[in-house]
């Protein structure tokens, strides 16, 4: 093996600190992520002459429910028998803290999962959608050209916090996660982060030369089909997350990726008319 090659990986999650409460790079990627894809989609309610009146609220549903429904995905599918068999479980499901040794310490959001943040999106614009008036799938469409770019950043985070580890390898690029062991590991965090940002210049180029032809709910599904059909194969490198995954044929994020890509594909060939957004 080309041992020499290999990326010693352990980076200290933890960028400075406030007093007792830590900045770490998984929060400040997140909010990269989010920005990005805000100026992405800002740009996009301009070309579409939609009114800044409709656009400023969005922001607040997007980020609500992303966060959570990440938050409530991680703890309902990965970890159920921690969060929702005690009151402490689901005060911790809820709040930063963590209850260890008869008292509360401060942790963070540490688990988030993609599936319930895209749920919680969803949600999300559609109560957006209600209160506004606007095309449910017509804002769908404009965060599934904007969505990779954040998803991107997220998988970054996860880089930093050394979590959601590929199997063990002896490829020349693997990495050494030193705070999970000593073997060599495909950077599974890092595939999935090239990928989805090659998917947001895929976006970006059919945004900008077919945009006014493709029909309505096509961006939205060529993001969902995209993101989680690579989803789908790339856990096929990674180590599983939970426990009870070990006996399953595939693992959690697997099976929850099917019913988006089943999804992605009939809103890019079977939803909607073709035509634009009207501007308001």
């Amino acid at each position: 093996m080309l041992t020499t090659l290999f990326i010693n990986w352990n980076p200290d999650p933890v960028i400075f600190s406030l007093g007792p409460i830590p900045l770490r790079y998984y929060g400040l990627l997140w909010v990269i992520g989010i920005a990005l894809a805000y100026l992405v989609v800002r740009f996009q309610f301009r070309d579409k002459k939609i009114g800044d009146n409709k656009f400023d609220p969005l922001l607040w549903y997007c980020v609500l429910g992303v966060f959570i429904g990440a938050r409530l995905g991680h703890c309902i599918f990965y970890e159920p028998e921690h969060y929702l068999t005690s009151l402490t479980g689901i005060v911790e499901m809820l709040l930063p803290f963590r209850y260890v040794g008869g008292s509360w310490h401060w942790a963070g959001y540490a688990g988030l999962a993609s599936h319930g943040g895209t749920l919680g999106l969803i949600v999300g614009i559609g109560l957006y959608c209600r209160k506004y008036k606007v095309h449910f799938m017509d804002i769908l469409d404009m965060l599934g050209v904007a969505a990779p770019i954040a998803a991107c950043c997220i998988r970054l985070a996860n880089l930093m916090n050394s979590e959601i580890i590929g199997k063990s390898t002896d490829v020349a690029w693997a990495f050494v996660f030193e705070r999970i062991d000593k073997l060599p590991r495909h950077p599974a965090q890092l595939y999935e982060a090239i990928a989805y940002f090659v998917f947001f210049l895929l976006m970006l180029f059919i945004y900008k030369q077919y945009g006014k032809k493709v029909r309505r709910g096509f961006f939205f599904g060529l993001c969902l089909t995209e993101i989680f059909a690579f989803r789908f194969f790339i856990e096929f490198l990674k180590e599983n997350q939970v426990d009870f995954e070990q006996s399953m044929t595939f693992n959690m994020g697997q099976w929850l990726s099917i019913p988006f890509i089943l999804i992605g594909l009939y809103c890019m060939f079977f939803y909607g008319n073709k035509g634009k957004v009207k501007a308001s």
